[in-house]
């Protein structure tokens, strides 16, 4: 009788779980076409750009425009690197300006949502509430202020006073994602260390900054980004050509004669602005996915 009934129910099972995986194929290929759509979507507008940026500069401010080049030339791509103070001096003055948003962001936020995440404060979630405030006020309406304030301090038009300008402009949303991959953080792991007889400081370095590294990787890949990309403030804050950033370089740069747009050399400085955000979001992918699910599932 068992194996009777043994040879009846397995067929069976088998016969449910081949029967929900072929309903399940079709729900597979739904979610595969839908991604590829919105990935061609999202691609499609940096293939163009890189086409356009090999065109010849004669097809490539052509009307109405062709997507696919007749020739192939780099003359776009020799016109930006030879722009003005030359393309080598605004990478250097993007990356010192990002480089040194990261390092103030990180030596702010991490301590304040240390702070905010491991201390009983008094009234601790209305400080919260208050640090976050920036992010519901347009950014330009902050710049006038900024502006008077780092002239008279004599930061106004260097790449450490454009480097702060950006670090407030982050630094609310770094606090919140540092906050939240600290308590994520299990707390027995501190109650261990104090009864190790660890300080707070030891306990934030031996402990919660290694545990905390895919949060800080989220914060400085967004302050990077942030900062290589804002135009604005540098446009406000910098008046020397040598100082200028990349977001500058490329306004300047698709200039054309008598008021034209110089197509080509425009998404050929695109192109290279581009690039720098790519490699860096590729080499640090891992760290910040499981910085965003760290804050997800705190």
């Amino acid at each position: 009788m068992t194996a009777i009934a043994e040879g009846t129910v397995r067929p069976a099972a088998a016969e449910h779980v081949s029967r929900a995986a072929g309903e399940s194929r079709p729900i597979r290929y739904l979610v595969g076409a839908v991604c590829v759509a919105v990935s061609t979507v999202m691609l499609a507008p940096i293939v163009l750009g890189f086409l356009a940026s090999i065109k010849p500069a004669a097809d490539a401010r052509q009307s109405p425009p062709t997507y696919l080049p007749h020739a192939l030339s780099l003359e776009n791509y020799f016109k930006v690197f030879e722009f003005q103070a030359g393309l080598w001096t605004y990478l250097s003055n993007s990356l010192l300006v990002a480089a040194l948003t990261i390092v103030i962001c990180l030596a702010l936020a991490v301590p304040a949502g240390y702070g905010l995440a491991r201390f009983r404060i008094p009234f601790k979630e209305v400080w919260f509430i208050i640090l976050l405030a920036p992010l519901m006020i347009p950014y330009q309406a902050l710049l006038t202020p900024l502006y008077l304030t780092f002239s008279k301090a004599g930061l106004a038009n260097s790449h450490l006073g454009l480097a702060m300008v950006h670090t407030i402009l982050q630094l609310p949303f770094s606090i919140y994602m540092m906050r939240n991959a600290f308590e994520s953080i299990p707390r027995e792991l501190e109650e261990a260390a104090k009864v190790d007889g660890s300080s707070s400081w030891q306990t934030l370095r031996s402990i919660f900054l290694p545990l905390a590294v895919p949060g800080i990787v989220t914060v400085g890949l967004f302050a990077f980004i942030a900062s290589w990309n804002e135009f604005l403030s540098a446009l406000i804050f910098m008046n020397k050509e040598t100082s200028f950033t990349v977001p500058i370089m490329l306004v300047s740069v698709r200039a054309g004669r008598l008021g034209s747009v110089d197509w080509g050399a425009l998404q050929a400085g695109v192109i290279i602005a581009i690039l720098p955000c790519v490699l860096i979001y590729l080499l640090l992918q891992k760290y910040y996915v499981a910085g965003f699910l760290n804050g997800a599932v705190k």
